[in-house]
């Protein structure tokens, strides 16, 4: 068979695995759906920066919901937005949404990062994201308020997918909730086959934080060591997952080299991939191998356990609940979350007052 490059392979050989496509840019979403995804991904920023790259289109939309709706204020018009995006997007995702009954072909979409300590605030927009179409999967934050959401929007028969996520304490903390929520239907006679659950962790990010911690405490370790903190951490949560067998599927996110990728072929697990790491892994020589359950090499776990806050997230018991938001990826990533949030209603803003 003729391939459209590696995560074209990865998919036809390791049907298992699935790529998403880390926008929702019409011609990024384009590529990766030719190649085999099965998946893509909004957030407040991820919006900012398809308006700017299709301006033409969006520039006459958001002057249109500026004036048809006089009395909603730039935070509210910003909403408008993300929905319209969202909506219209996901409807790209419909076949394969049908051809794999609901259990592929989502359109993720994020909740208000600012309501990141109020669940029922959280559950409540997850509901209305869901009425936006059929294939909608809903992300909200994986904090102490977060589990509790995804437990009231799984009830609600929301497909969620946790963010701003990071370790295994999180993922497993995520998938015990959305257990419950699914349990809870369940008693009630609620249908659950169309309910797609996947508990993202952003091992990129995890990376991140291990090197800034290293900087900070000046330690010294071989710094490959660090490359392959974030693969640790997915593959101990993934064989944990089996373990428990949780209707939850992982997603990988935050790509930062070959081997976020490379590392979990063969998983029964979702990658959401940046545009240009798809184009550089697609142009790449690396072999598509089964790779999942391979262990990280020992000389760099043993590196590895020696920073507190890689056992932190490499452990399943590493956190506490309420731990969750003191994590230094946490922080950072909510930050510019929020911070993206800021620029997207700035951008509304210069449309409001030219």
């Amino acid at each position: 068979m003729s391939y459209k490059g590696k995560l074209h392979e990865t998919v036809e050989r390791f049907p298992q695995t699935d790529i998403w496509c880390d926008t929702s840019g019409i011609k990024e979403l384009a590529y990766a759906l030719d190649r085999g995804a099965v998946g893509a991904t909004t957030n407040p920023s991820i919006v900012l920066n398809v308006i700017k790259s299709e301006i033409d289109t969006w520039e006459n939309r958001i002057i249109k919901a500026i004036k048809d709706n006089p009395e909603l204020n730039e935070d509210e018009i910003a909403w408008l937005i993300i929905e319209d995006l969202g909506r219209e997007r996901s409807k790209l995702l419909l076949p394969v949404y049908e051809e794999h009954k609901g259990q592929k072909g989502r359109l993720s979409i994020q909740t208000n990062a600012k309501y990141y300590r109020n669940w029922e605030m959280m559950a409540d927009q997850a509901a209305r994201f869901n009425e936006l179409g059929k294939n909608m999967q809903v992300k909200m934050p994986a904090c102490e308020a977060g589990i509790k959401a995804f437990e009231e929007a799984t009830y609600r028969g929301v497909s969620i997918n946790a963010t701003v996520s990071f370790t295994v304490a999180q993922a497993v903390a995520v998938a015990e909730a959305v257990e419950r929520g699914l349990e809870r239907r369940e008693k009630e006679g609620l249908p659950t086959d169309l309910i797609s659950p996947v508990c993202t962790i952003m091992i990129g990010r995890t990376d991140d934080w291990l090197k800034e911690v290293v900087n900070r405490d000046n330690l010294l370790v071989d710094p490959e060591c660090l490359e392959w903190a974030g693969v640790a951490v997915m593959k101990n949560a993934y064989k944990i997952y089996k373990e428990k067998g949780y209707r939850t599927k992982l997603l990988s996110a935050a790509y930062r080299n070959h081997h976020h990728w490379s590392q979990l072929v063969g998983g029964d697990l979702a990658m959401t991939i940046p545009y240009d790491w798809q184009q550089r892994i697609n142009e790449s020589n690396i072999e598509v191998e089964n790779n999942i359950d391979k262990p990280v090499d020992e000389k760099y776990m043993t590196q590895l356990r020696q920073i507190p806050d890689f056992i932190k997230a490499y452990e399943a018991d590493g956190m506490a609940l309420e731990e969750f938001e003191e994590y230094g990826a946490f922080k950072n990533t909510l930050r510019g979350f929020l911070g993206g949030y800021d620029d997207l209603v700035k951008l509304i803003r210069s449309y409001m007052i030219p």
